[in-house]
């Protein structure tokens, strides 16, 4: 009898040993979000810093550095139309404006291409359903990367090509800057954390023009899977 309860003592303690150190790693994969105030860097012209939210969240991961910096649109326009099948934000029309991001470091985008340190608008944009492009990602939604110097209206609408063309800029290369978006993580406020592909994903909500929050989520660290 006695052995029998030590045996249970032993394996409870190690259950509580395996929770304890499961929650520590579970812990290591999230980064901490912190509020900013307006966006007032004169580097994005003042017809877009007019339109985004009067805070913005600065994302830092794990080990202590920076990801990226992000400011949100306030009221961003939504989409008049159906988007493509299997978009997970078809409340976006393509070209919209979602926000201004700060690369404090050299980065990459989606793609493993290099983009410098500075200031970029998002701008939503879906995979091209062709077969140039299958198996990029498992979802269709991207928000590009444009150099914001190059992007001095915040209501302009482009092309897909019209849009592709200024996204290179931020890359220097034939391609565009891709971020991809994915399902948002539940739970209140905005954060990031570490997915099991070893994204980076930046999570909060953006204001809508037609009313109410629309929740998502953006990989702002990592790459397609190779």
């Amino acid at each position: 009898m006695r052995e029998s309860r030590k045996t249970v003592v032993v394996v409870l303690a190690l259950v509580i040993l395996a929770l304890i150190v499961g929650s520590s790693l579970c812990l290591a994969q999230a980064g901490k979000v912190e509020t900013l105030g307006p966006l007032t860097d004169s580097s994005v012209p003042e017809a877009v810093r007019k339109v985004l939210d009067n805070k913005g969240y600065r994302a830092t991961l794990d080990d202590g550095s920076v990801a990226c910096e992000i400011w949100l649109r306030q009221g961003v326009p939504s989409a008049s139309s159906q988007s493509a099948e299997g978009a997970l934000y078809p409340q976006l029309a393509e070209s919209t404006l979602v926000g201004v991001i700060s690369f404090p470091k050299p980065a990459t985008d989606y793609r493993g291409q290099s983009i410098k340190p500075g200031m970029y608008t998002l701008r939503y944009e879906l995979l091209p359903s062709d077969g140039n492009h299958l198996g990029v990602a498992a979802n269709p939604d991207f928000l590009l990367l444009v150099p914001a110097a190059s992007d001095s209206d915040p209501n302009a609408t482009y092309k897909f090509g019209e849009l592709v063309d200024l996204s290179r800029g931020a890359t220097g290369t034939k391609h565009p800057g891709p971020l991809s978006m994915v399902q948002p993580k539940a739970g209140a406020g905005p954060t990031i954390f570490k997915d099991d592909e070893d994204h980076w994903i930046f999570s909060a909500a953006v204001k809508m023009g037609s009313g109410g929050d629309l929740a998502f989520a953006l990989v702002v660290k990592g790459t397609a899977p190779q």
